[in-house]
């Protein structure tokens, strides 16, 4: 899931709620200037040509300030906004003239300005005396943000592991169909959404549980303002800082353990009145990806740690220790910079990556047949076999090569970008885009999704032993018209329609039938 894709899911919720619920939510200066981020581009264009501009814009004048090229995303751009009611159209003088919303334009002016945001960005405690002290800092914060988060991923992939997420977090899982509990041993197992789960960016995946914690929230008769408001909020605030608990609602309180235990709060106790927001907030409302690229990444301090722990040790695992080395000049050398997990794919479908994360590992095996393992470093290879099960598990071609471009060590990414450079020096012209991985292996890899793809099951009837040809053809020939034919033979005088169309063809056919008897 890229990061249009998740704005579209994001924005998709807040567009279904009814107009009263986000006029309410409007009243939020930090739920505006959230809202604002997640706008596509054109849109937060005009939000900003009109948020301080009190008279009404009229829809030509609006049209007359986008390119030529753009005008799929100045219409795409204000059927958003519509739905979104942010805009008011109304007509004056024959001319269709649009408006912000005056609730809307008021707040986000003020998260603009710094003007009466009242409690909406939080409330910060200037003299926290842990936060003065060192004993809450960045790197207690990154790290329990990490170990929360890679708690639930470790769980869902089903590594051993002596934590397993609170109850509040199982309920998740299994009300978001990532997870599924067997009646007869009452374990939970990961199911096909769960695996498409794990190969989303952190971003993604946060806010894939959040929107079902938002539908979950309307089952309690929580309040969708104030649940919204408080997600909001959070990605607005400053990681590091202490933060008064004393202005949240009560709601908003029982979403404080809830968005603990998910990593993107920390508390030193559950009756504390302070909370400190960690590197997992600010992905609610960022388009960042560099804050943690994919959340079996975790921060920097934890990986030192875990290269600290393995240091002239490697590990007696299950894929076992090869003694030997590899060509530094075939694979590329490791920089400091380079970041954990990072792959290096071949044409011969050899995949090298650096990294000793067993999370990271695991979820690299759900596609890649694992070979040998190193004190930083795993190679395998991706196979017709290891690509088939992958699929048959509900992970799709595209989001397999997907996750192997943006994992890609940044040598490769440098490397197609020098070759692309050249190609257009030669040719301005050219339509070839950008390519990380190598083409052989994108290839071969929606191919064998074609393997599988080859059968297509349908829900039907199938309708045959007819009296007559002319009989057949008046039935097929109607089936077609309306759109419902999905197979025919004429020859053996037999037609296949679909579940939806056999209602509309068996009428059909009694009232011709009955006009015959």
């Amino acid at each position: 899931m890229n990061a249009n894709v998740l704005k579209h899911s994001v924005t998709q919720y807040l567009e279904e709620i009814p107009q009263q619920v986000q006029t309410r939510l409007y009243e939020s200066p930090a739920t505006c200037l959230a809202i604002y981020r997640l706008l596509p581009q054109v849109a937060k264009f005009l939000v900003m040509s009109m948020v301080f501009n009190d008279t009404n814009v009229s829809l030509r004048d609006l049209d007359r300030w986008i390119k030529a090229n753009g005008k799929l995303e100045f219409q795409e751009a204000i059927k958003s906004m519509k739905s979104l009611h942010l805009i008011i159209p109304n007509k004056s003088s024959g001319q269709l003239m649009i408006g912000l919303n005056p609730t809307f334009r008021t707040s986000f002016r003020n998260a603009l300005t710094g003007g009466e945001v009242s409690n909406s960005f939080g409330v910060v405690i200037e003299n926290d005396e842990d936060t003065r002290r060192g004993i809450i800092d960045m790197k207690l914060l990154d790290e329990y943000s990490a170990n929360k988060w890679e708690t639930i991923l470790h769980f869902m992939v089903g590594t051993p592991m002596s934590e397993i997420p609170s109850n509040n977090v199982l309920n998740l899982l299994k009300h978001s169909r990532l997870m599924e509990e067997v009646d007869s041993t009452a374990e939970f197992k990961i199911t096909n959404e769960g695996f498409q789960f794990l190969l989303q960016e952190i971003s993604a995946q946060i806010w894939t549980l959040l929107l079902q914690y938002l539908k979950m929230s309307e089952t309690l008769q929580m309040d969708t303002v104030e649940v919204l408001n408080f997600i909001f909020m959070l990605g607005s605030l400053e990681v590091g800082k202490a933060y008064s608990t004393e202005s949240l609602t009560p709601t908003q309180k029982i979403m404080l353990k809830d968005m603990r235990d998910y990593g993107i709060v920390f508390q030193k106790s559950v009756t504390a009145n302070v909370f400190y927001p960690t590197s997992l907030s600010i992905m609610l409302t960022s388009d960042s990806k560099n804050v943690i690229r994919t959340a079996s990444g975790a921060m920097d301090s934890v990986l030192r740690q875990n290269k600290e722990d393995l240091s002239g040790k490697q590990e007696d695992d299950s894929m076992g220790i090869l003694e030997s080395s590899i060509d530094q000049e075939q694979i590329g050398t490791v920089s400091q910079e380079t970041q954990d997990g990072a792959l290096i794919v071949e044409t011969n479908f050899k995949i090298y990556s650096y990294s000793n994360s067993p999370l990271q590992i695991a979820i690299l095996s759900l596609f890649v047949h694992l070979k040998s393992r190193f004190i930083n470093m795993v190679t395998g290879q991706l196979t017709r076999e290891s690509i088939r099960r992958a699929l048959t598990n509900g992970i799709t071609a595209e989001q397999i090569i997907a996750y192997l471009e943006t994992h890609a060590h940044p040598q490769m990414r440098r490397y197609a970008e020098q070759e692309i450079s050249k190609k257009r020096e030669l040719d301005p012209n050219t339509k070839e885009t950008l390519e990380i991985l190598p083409p052989t292996v994108v290839d071969q890899i929606r191919l064998w999704q074609l393997e599988l793809d080859r059968v297509i099951t349908y829900e039907g009837s199938l309708y045959s032993d007819f009296e007559s040809s002319a009989e057949y053809t008046m039935l097929s020939r109607y089936s077609q018209d309306i759109g419902v034919l999905l197979w025919k033979d004429d020859k053996k005088r037999k037609f296949f329609v679909s579940k939806e169309g056999n209602s509309q063809v068996l009428d059909y056919a009694k009232r011709k039938l009955k006009k015959k008897q």
